[in-house]
């Protein structure tokens, strides 16, 4: 077993779903640094603050939650779920890697004890595990030509004025909102990838490009060009009565509700002072990635 950095990191074939050493020890009693004994009624958050240490599972997916060359965990989820765990008492993060698939499983089974992998809040999963309240948000954006000269902000604008032509990655899910919308195939221009989306907008070949939010803003940031910018009031497309955008959580066992509410109170304080919005551009965010005020409840009704 490979150990990544200071934080404890564990690498860990997916296939084989083994815990960390401080993870995977399935007795009903565990001896804590102190040397006092740790029972199998006592919480999962009241253990690790007595510990100093808890085991998150991770599936190495940027920019949510991955290990750098050097061996260090980070990412969004991490850094957001660092901070808050070292404002609850817990010093370190024992990152237990494995497929996206087997997050949800392994949480379950006891091979870590949350997961921060930035994962989406939905209905099915809550009917598994606990959400704490979203961290982040994600939807689609649209970049223009400086000055947004055709007054676009939205995928309606885009279907209103015929004259409009609008790049997207072929196989991207934005050609299938765009056509939902009603946006006509004759207004699609369908680009390799990303980067010619952003190459379009620039020989106006395109007249507007979309796709994700923090794709969208990686692809800006990369050309540095002030000719073509991000429209930042940009209403979300609703496809099949839904709003596209999703809301990315750390996860919880159901009953661990005591260590959920705190780190729900202790995301609060991030977010009223800012700093939530500082550690997410940090990993390509910017505001429009911020939850605002929904909560995990209303979203898995």
């Amino acid at each position: 077993m490979k150990k990544w950095g200071h934080t404890g990191l564990c690498l860990m074939l997916f296939s084989a779903l083994v815990g960390c050493a401080n993870g995977g020890n399935d007795s009903n009693e565990v001896s804590s640094p102190g040397g006092t004994a740790a029972t199998a009624s006592e919480t999962t958050l009241a253990k690790a603050q007595q510990e100093g240490y808890i085991s998150v599972g991770f599936a190495n997916e940027r920019p949510y939650a991955y290990a750098t060359p050097d061996g260090k965990l980070t990412g969004e989820a991490v850094e957001i779920s660092r901070k808050i765990l070292s404002n609850l008492g817990i010093a370190e993060m024992d990152g237990v890697l494995t497929e996206f698939g087997s997050l949800i499983p392994g949480l379950k089974a006891k091979r870590f004890d949350m997961i921060t992998a930035g994962m989406f809040i939905t209905p099915e999963r809550a009917q598994q595990v606990a959400f704490a309240n979203p961290e982040y948000s994600i939807g689609e954006a649209i970049a223009v030509k400086q000055g947004n000269p055709l007054n676009l902000h939205s995928y309606e604008d885009i279907k209103a004025n015929s004259e409009v032509k609008v790049a997207v990655m072929v196989g991207a899910i934005e050609v299938e909102y765009l056509k939902k919308v009603g946006v006509a195939d004759s207004q699609i221009l369908t680009v390799p990838d990303q980067p010619s989306a952003i190459s379009a907008l620039q020989s106006g070949r395109a007249d507007v490009i979309t796709m994700t939010g923090p794709s969208l803003q990686a692809m800006l940031d990369s050309a540095k060009d002030d000719t073509i910018e991000r429209v930042m009031d940009f209403t979300q497309p609703v496809i099949d009565g839904k709003n596209v955008r999703g809301y990315g959580a750390a996860v919880f066992r159901i009953g661990d509700d005591d260590f959920r509410e705190a780190f729900n109170n202790e995301l609060q304080k991030l977010k009223d002072s800012g700093e939530l919005l500082q550690i997410l551009k940090e990993f390509g965010f910017t505001e429009q990635e911020l939850p605002g005020d929904v909560t995990a409840e209303e979203l898995v009704k």
